[in-house]
């Protein structure tokens, strides 16, 4: 049945595009291409009709609902006939209000992922290519970098000639992102040889992150007050870029970028209770996204201790034992004050922490996010730091729900809210 209506979704989304003709920006990454999309929506929706894939609709089911307009009905088979029908009626019939721009970002969980999601999309509408950065991610299936690199890169050779590859001039295969790339190039990040830059950033755990933005020579400066992790500064880049490749000027993007707001699930700063603060980044985690977001917890100040709680990062194959000890060490290395790991394979996080130096009074090991969650509720003391993070599958949003002050908020503020999420 799966077959059936992904293979319709699959022709009726690309006769829609065929339809609109619109702009197609294409996102894809190994790590944060929710928060990129989320900028660069936010830079472009004030000057055209623009939409982005909603929640993780980013891929061979999601991608064709984020082109049509419609929300996944789940098992429903009358639902599935209502998408098709508003597919059949935007071919047939049309309508004037039919996105510009479409920002969609792309997944891959395995090889020929992306491959598939170009079929949807005509060569000649793909204007802007996106790579966010590449690493250990999926490697259960990819089963090395370098192949995660090469799905990747498909997404930029599929733009048109006279469109964008826009790469993070910082990740250390950039070089190679950038080889038999036909389109123009367009390059964000710290380094002094990105066109798109960022210098003087600051770092605030109650008034976000200020930086400012270069571009051939001229400068202007970005505040993003909802913001706490360094990778947003390249989400925010990333949304600059598009910007310049629209000929928007540097202060409209400075001012958009003051609407952007990080997603939850993604180093969302959550009041917790006995005055304390969550960065809750239960999305998902990946190695080289666990070690960001220890290192913005370790940057930010606090009034009291700090907390990393992390569960398994999942798909990771013969790299699974080395990577959660690699994070372990990081965790030793800077300073983190306790540690609390939920899952099997985050033991290793754990063992190589306490290897690595750090006080075993200050190191816990959990099965499951429930009764971590009532652990660390009860350790809490007034003013505390917690970062929470790990993969989709640990379902860490729970650990956040047990301590957040305002749990009625939850559904506002966490992922995974929905009836079908809190049945499982």
């Amino acid at each position: 049945m799966k077959n059936i209506i992904q293979t319709i979704l699959k022709i009726l989304a690309r006769l829609v595009l065929l339809r609109y003709r619109p702009d197609i920006i294409g996102i894809t990454g190994s790590v944060g291409k929710s928060s990129t999309k989320e900028a660069v929506f936010v830079v472009l929706k004030h000057q055209f009709n623009v939409r982005r894939n909603e929640k993780n609709y980013n891929n061979e089911l999601g991608l064709p609902l984020a082109i049509i307009g419609k929300e996944s009905p789940n098992k429903s088979v009358f639902g599935w006939l209502g998408v098709f029908l508003k597919a059949l009626s935007l071919i047939l019939i049309g309508s004037r209000k039919y996105p510009k721009i479409l920002v969609l970002e792309m997944g891959a969980d395995k090889p020929g992922d992306i491959g598939y999601l170009l079929k949807i999309i005509p060569k000649k509408l793909l204007r802007i290519g996106i790579v966010t950065a590449i690493g250990a991610s999926h490697l259960e299936f990819f089963k090395s970098i370098d192949n995660v690199l090469k799905e990747k890169k498909q997404l930029l050779s599929g733009v048109r000639d006279d469109g964008w590859a826009i790469i993070n001039q910082d990740d250390e295969r950039s070089g190679q992102l950038k080889e038999r790339i036909n389109s123009k190039i367009l390059t964000y990040g710290l380094d002094e040889k990105a066109d798109a830059r960022a210098i003087e950033k600051r770092f605030s755990e109650d008034k976000g992150i200020n930086f400012k933005l270069m571009y051939k020579g001229s400068f202007v400066p970005i505040h993003l007050s909802d913001a706490l992790g360094e990778h947003q500064i390249y989400a925010a880049l990333a949304g600059a870029a598009v910007g310049i490749s629209y000929h928007l000027n540097l202060v409209a993007i400075s001012e958009s970028l003051k609407n952007y707001k990080s997603l939850p699930g993604r180093m969302k700063r959550i009041p917790g209770i006995k005055q304390t603060t969550i960065i809750d980044d239960s999305y998902n985690s990946s190695p080289s996204a666990c070690k960001r977001a220890l290192e913005t917890l370790a940057r930010l100040a606090s009034r009291g201790r700090k907390f990393a709680v992390l569960g398994d990062m999942l798909e990771l194959g013969g790299y699974t034992e080395e990577a959660h000890r690699e994070i372990g060490r990081l965790v030793a290395k800077l300073g983190i004050d306790q540690l609390i790991t939920i899952g099997e394979a985050a033991k290793d996080i754990a063992t190589s922490a306490l290897r690595a130096g750090m006080d075993k009074q200050d190191i816990f090991k959990f099965s499951a996010s429930e009764e971590a969650g009532k652990f660390i509720q009860e350790r809490l003391e007034h003013g505390d730091l917690i970062l929470i993070k790990g993969s989709q599958g640990m379902r860490l949003e729970k650990i956040t729900k047990e301590i957040m002050a305002e749990p009625l908020k939850a559904k506002k503020l966490l992922v995974r809210q929905s009836e079908q999420w809190l049945k499982r």
